[in-house]
């Protein structure tokens, strides 16, 4: 199951997994985006369903939770990619604001975790992807509540992790840097932003979002089983600055 699966990275993470055969639920509020990369897994030979829902509400995971089950079966990956972001000044912020990002980005981990992790129990195997970002590492002005959002993230994924380490159930954060998505197109289409981007990325290029889905592949596949807790940098050398 991927969370946020409409487009950019979310969308790259589960054709990625398509390729290999997995069976998918594809998660978000858009219904026809969904329906459109449902039908592009499907090119690829994967079973592909989207489920319209908005998981930082309780009850709608829940029924998610059984709808999924239902129709596709237990869940055995998770990745939770769905994040939004609210770019102001702390002082500018309204409380419906700093809520909005905070239950999108670091609650809905957590509801999707507490109402899939008896799957991955049951079967004693599971793989939990959370995408963070390099804000939970470095930061940016404006982005006050994003960066605290993103380090909840990895603090969530090292304690759980440490949770299930005996389960064969493996947590593994991903920290995003600049990469190539519908998000990012304002950013690469304004010469004077994309040069200062640029200009803080060791490697001088966006990320592709195809690279993404190909390290989830690995981090979900048995070479991965003994790599948990930890945080995976795709930032084209950001962070190592």
């Amino acid at each position: 199951m991927v969370t946020g699966a409409s487009r950019g990275l979310g969308k790259a993470m589960a054709l990625a997994l398509a390729t290999s055969g997995a069976r998918l639920a594809l998660v978000g509020r858009d219904s026809d985006a969904l329906a459109s990369v449902a039908n592009e897994a499907q090119v690829l030979g994967a079973e592909a369903q989207p489920f319209q829902a908005d998981i930082t509400d309780e009850q709608q995971v829940l029924q998610l939770e059984r709808d999924i089950s239902s129709r596709l079966g237990p869940v055995e990956i998770l990745v939770n990619n769905a994040g939004i972001n609210i770019r102001k000044y702390c002082v500018d912020y309204t409380l419906a604001e700093w809520n909005s990002v905070l239950h999108t980005n670091l609650t809905s981990v957590f509801l999707m975790c507490r109402s899939f992790l008896p799957h991955m129990k049951q079967r004693r195997w599971g793989r939990i992807i959370n995408i963070a970002s390099i804000m939970g590492h470095i930061s940016f002005p404006q982005r006050t509540i994003y960066s605290a959002t993103k380090s909840g993230v990895l603090g969530f994924t090292r304690s759980l992790a440490l949770e299930l380490a005996q389960e064969n159930i493996t947590v593994v954060a991903i920290s995003p840097g600049p990469f190539a998505t519908e998000m990012t197109i304002p950013i690469m289409n304004n010469p004077q932003r994309n040069e200062e981007f640029m200009s803080r990325t060791p490697m001088k290029r966006w990320g592709k979002p195809e690279e993404l889905g190909k390290l989830v592949l690995f981090l979900c596949s048995e070479d991965a089983s003994f790599i948990t807790g930890t945080d995976v940098l795709v930032d084209g050398g950001w962070c190592a600055q």
